[in-house]
């Protein structure tokens, strides 16, 4: 697929100063009771714009989105491409509907994003990413720009957001096993046509 937009200085000046004020945001410092490490990857003109829950611990200590268990598999297994076409910030913007880890929930898993997040700082890369799909992974995500409707009907179903094709995945983590071995159609049938439009869009 050809992916072939003019950027201008002007807008690329203004993308570059998005993601200068997202690093340097600590609106929820006070919220978390720890420095939040906002997490920012990608280029204006990336291909693929991926949009999960918030990064994790082992994200907030590395600042590589995605660096984890739930990245390996989403990477290898479901993707299959290698980690430098992930991580080439030309094929993917890498985007939370919260860009900090948000700290662990009593109980097991992670607290749920702070929403302010998402109103403040997501739209504003929406609407310069010059992507040509959307990837939306897990839940949270998907309620975000679903709003009332079921992940998993979401995950099977062929999408749209702003114009644009958009595909919902469950998350990747070990801890959803027992989607996975509900829904033995994701991993058989579903996945494989999603990877496949991935390596049409990003020329493997």
């Amino acid at each position: 697929m050809s992916h072939n937009h003019y950027v201008s200085e002007e807008n690329l000046r203004k993308f570059h100063n998005l993601q200068k004020q997202i690093s340097a945001c600590r609106d929820c410092q006070d919220h978390f009771g720890f420095e939040p490490h906002p997490i920012v990857f990608g280029n204006l003109n990336a291909k693929i714009m991926q949009i999960s829950q918030a990064p994790s611990l082992n994200v907030h200590n590395t600042r590589i989105p995605f660096y984890d268990a739930s990245g390996k598999r989403l990477r290898s297994e479901w993707y299959q491409i290698p980690d430098e076409s992930f991580y080439n910030p030309d094929n993917f913007y890498i985007v939370s509907v919260a860009h900090c880890y948000p700290g662990k929930a009593p109980g097991s898993g992670d607290r749920k994003p702070p929403k302010c997040c998402a109103d403040k700082w997501l739209a504003q890369e929406l609407a310069f990413v010059q992507n040509e799909i959307y990837i939306l992974i897990g839940g949270y995500a998907a309620a975000y720009f679903f709003p009332g409707e079921a992940l998993t009907n979401l995950v099977f179903q062929d999408l749209e957001l702003n114009g644009k094709k958009a595909f919902v995945l469950p998350h990747p983590s070990p801890l959803n096993i027992k989607w996975f071995r509900d829904h033995p159609a994701f991993e058989e049938i579903r996945i494989k046509k999603v990877s496949q439009v991935i390596h049409e869009v990003l020329g493997l």
